[in-house]
């Protein structure tokens, strides 16, 4: 059964607009938030400051027999002078209640931190020594991170631009990378939407390889599909182009899904077993993954299909002869 993606290419195109257009939107939103200011929320990487992330000792006999009052938190942070800082309740992994407290300020040093733990201790239960965590990133070191991703990410599409125009021709690396742009904003539009929501999702560091990652993944499907594609134009050039491009996603969808779906297993394992660190990376990898299989097979295939329909002039039998009057 042929897929025939062709037909109705409208719809792949209106799915993926509209996708991308909710994420912009929520971009937006979060850049206009006095909170976030940025069009993702900004993980610790990139703004610099200190982050405690503290969980109570449910050990002790009635340590955790009261819910964490948040705003009991936001009284304590404030009497401390950071009023502004975010401050957001974390599920412990065994009970899965809120018995944790993430903590994102400005730069504390040493004796700030102590006050403020003992501070809270006092107030809310004893805490773990076990399972607290300490993070701090000045702010220079974070805006070169933030300069130095973005850097990355344009040389990245650039050279793969360059390499798409050198093997195949100049229509099929710009739809390569109209597909990989794709890919990258819904990505980002998906974990915007995540950092509004009570989720809070940030993106760090490992946000920008993430994106390297799956700029990589993505346009290698694409030149699978392209390749099939050049090779049929070569042996039957009198067929339509999309018959061509139909039959090209046809031969390649096997291998694209089985390479896709076995790549998310291994993605899916580590979202779910590899712990607090990688569990962002392995969601952005999941998002990306997926949307480059979709945007190889129903975004650069059909736009190129669609181009050369509009480019390709009809040209004259070779035996017409005028008939002068």
């Amino acid at each position: 059964m042929k897929l025939a993606v062709n037909k109705k290419r409208s719809l792949w195109w209106a799915i993926s607009l509209v996708i991308i257009a909710i994420g912009v939107i929520s971009m937006v939103i979060s850049t206009l938030n006095p909170d976030i200011q940025a069009p993702l929320r900004p993980g610790l990487d990139f703004i610099g400051g200190t982050r405690l992330q503290v969980e109570r000792d449910c050990t002790k006999p009635g340590n955790c027999d009261q819910a964490i009052d948040i705003n009991l938190v936001r009284d304590v942070a404030k009497s401390q002078g950071l009023g502004d800082a975010s401050i957001q309740l974390v599920a412990d992994r065994e009970t899965q209640q809120d018995n944790g407290i993430s903590i994102r300020s400005k730069n504390l040093n040493p004796e700030q931190r102590n006050q403020l733990l003992n501070t809270l201790s006092e107030k809310i239960g004893v805490f773990d020594p076990n399972k607290t965590s300490i993070d701090s990133v000045g702010p220079t070191l974070g805006r070169e991170l933030f300069t130095k991703g973005l850097l990355a990410l344009g040389l990245s599409l650039g050279g793969i631009l360059i390499y798409l125009r050198f093997r195949f021709q100049w229509d099929y690396a710009i739809f390569a990378i109209v597909a990989l742009f794709h890919d990258v904003l819904i990505t980002m539009g998906i974990f915007s939407i995540l950092g509004l929501a009570p989720t809070r999702i940030e993106a760090d560091s490992l946000f920008v390889v993430a994106l390297l990652t799956i700029v990589g993944f993505s346009v290698n499907d694409t030149v699978v599909i392209y390749d099939r594609i050049r090779e049929t134009l070569k042996s039957n050039s009198n067929r339509t182009i999309t018959d061509i491009v139909d039959d090209a996603v046809d031969q390649t969808l096997g291998r694209s899904i089985n390479t896709t779906l076995t790549t998310l297993l291994t993605l899916f394992a580590i979202f779910l077993f590899g712990g607090e660190t990688l569990k962002n990376f392995s969601l952005a990898l999941i998002i990306g993954f997926t949307m480059g299989a979709y945007s190889s097979i129903f975004v650069a295939s059909t736009l190129l299909a669609w181009w050369r329909e509009r480019s390709e002039q009809p040209t004259l039998p070779e035996n017409t002869e005028s008939v002068a009057n």
